[in-house]
């Protein structure tokens, strides 16, 4: 029986620890998301998104650990598949040579924030038994096969892979199509299968604005994923001990650093940039519109955060910023209503983040990244088309955005639509109208005081003086 040295203890334990930070971390998105959620949504449904939160964390649990991670990490040797994983169900065999319980809760960290994402984009108008359905089978079957043809080294896609697509993988180092794009497209059939809510659109079609009840949850939910991310996309390096050959001074810990700065410049692009675009198209400052632009910003760099220039990912959040306000222009042409903008921001915003990594992609960022052992000089691989690295890193992108987009469709879209074909997916109007947290909750979120029932302007009083 080997002896382990104390020094590679010690780099362990502070490895391990690091990873445990960071996935507590991704979890706090999840109290991020419930508050998002519940002040985006009117205070009749409040009770109703935010216990969709608990349950997309509580079921998520259990489907990931007894199906998902072993689909998404469950391959290697003699079985190595490019498709599924085929073992460590219920973390049989864990710990093992590759994984512990540490990147078993900081996987699913990530696999209960995609259930967060879809949940809001069929927010208000659904029946809680759907949620059940969907978050279960989301999290433990159609992500993790994602995960496994991306992030193991055994997938097809993945950048660690013995055979690399077109030379290069593709790289979604913290999840901009994994994550954010299949969230996004489940989210999209769910809203489309289901329709718009009641009142969202006139009988001329023209939209009528639906504003959220709450716009200090919504900011504080912001702010939560802010700070969430910083687990998110610099803790995917996993660890943080790691030294860089023919170097001295540098090693994991600096391009961790590097990753949260970029992260950082491209959400609050982002968000400056919707800001001043929102002031011009509507006239006003609009606090929540600067709020999804700044998580637009954040879910684009998330692909490529850790092997862009910081000047790169400034480009990134400015762009991220406009397909945003684009695509939420054309949901309202096409009458679809997704009342966290979930499709929009996290759909088209994680595939932009994709297309940007397959265009800056930094060669030396990418070795230290994917090849550390390596050094970070010569050209082993391709990298971003606009830094002079080929196209074989940006076909590769475009064959992830292709393949997310048609998986999460075949598997997703028609479970949304079996959901409602057994009217099993949406509510009827009469409980839409009156509010799930009354229809289906037991009461509201919000215990109304005694003094709002008595008048609240000079105006209410007058009326009530004039009554006999």
């Amino acid at each position: 029986m080997a002896v382990t040295s104390w020094e590679t203890s010690v780099t362990d334990s502070i490895n391990t620890i690091y990873l445990l930070f960071s996935a507590y971390l991704v979890f706090v998105m999840q109290l991020g998301f419930a508050m998002l959620c519940a002040g985006s949504v009117r205070a009749k449904n409040t009770m109703n998104i935010m216990l969709t939160n608990v349950v997309d964390a509580v079921v998520g649990s259990l489907s990931y650990f007894l199906f998902g991670f072993a689909f998404a990490y469950g391959a290697g040797g003699t079985d190595a598949n490019p498709f599924i994983g085929s073992r460590f169900f219920a973390l049989k065999d864990i710990p093992n040579e590759n994984y512990d319980y540490s990147f078993f809760l900081y996987q699913w960290a990530f696999a209960i924030a995609v259930a967060g994402i879809t949940s809001g984009s069929i927010a208000e108008r659904t029946q809680f038994s759907a949620y059940l359905v969907f978050s279960f089978f989301l999290t433990g079957f159609v992500y993790p096969i994602v995960v496994h043809w991306v992030w193991s080294s055994s997938g097809w896609l993945s950048p660690n892979s013995s055979e690399l697509l077109f030379n290069s993988g593709a790289i979604d180092f913290a999840g901009s199509g994994v994550v954010h794009l299949v969230g996004g497209i489940a989210g999209l059939w769910g809203a489309l299968i289901e329709g718009p809510r009641v009142g969202r659109f006139d009988v001329f079609g023209k939209p009528v604005a639906i504003r959220g009840h709450n716009a200090t949850l919504v900011i504080l939910g912001t702010f939560l994923l802010w700070f969430g991310w910083f687990g998110f996309n610099p803790g995917s390096f996993n660890k943080i001990l790691i030294s860089y050959p023919n170097t001295y001074d540098q090693g994991n810990w600096t391009s961790i650093g590097r990753t949260a700065v970029t992260t950082t410049l491209a959400g609050s692009t982002a968000g400056i940039v919707t800001l001043f675009s929102r002031r011009l198209l509507v006239g006003h400052w609009d606090a929540l519109d600067v709020c999804n632009g700044v998580l637009g910003g954040f879910v684009a760099i998330t692909s490529g955060c850790s092997v862009v220039e910081p000047w790169a990912a400034i480009l990134c959040g400015f762009v991220a910023a406009w397909v945003l306000i684009g695509l939420n222009m054309l949901a309202l042409k096409l009458k679809y209503d997704d009342p966290l903008e979930a499709a929009q921001l996290h759909g088209g915003c994680g595939a932009w983040g994709l297309i940007f990594t397959g265009l800056f992609a930094k060669e030396e960022f990418i070795l230290q990244t994917f090849q550390p052992g390596l050094g970070a000089t010569g050209v082993l691989r391709p990298f971003g088309v606009l830094m002079g690295g080929g196209w074989g890193l940006l076909g590769a992108q475009l064959v992830e955005i292709t393949v997310i987009v048609a998986w999460v469709s075949v598997t997703m879209g028609p479970l949304f639509y079996a959901l409602h074909k057994l009217s099993l997916l949406r509510i009827s109007v009469e409980e839409e109208t009156v509010g799930l947290d009354r229809s289906s909750h037991g009461g509201f979120a919000y215990i109304a005081h005694s003094e709002e029932n008595q008048p609240r302007t000079y105006a209410e009083y007058a009326r009530l003086q004039e009554k006999p």
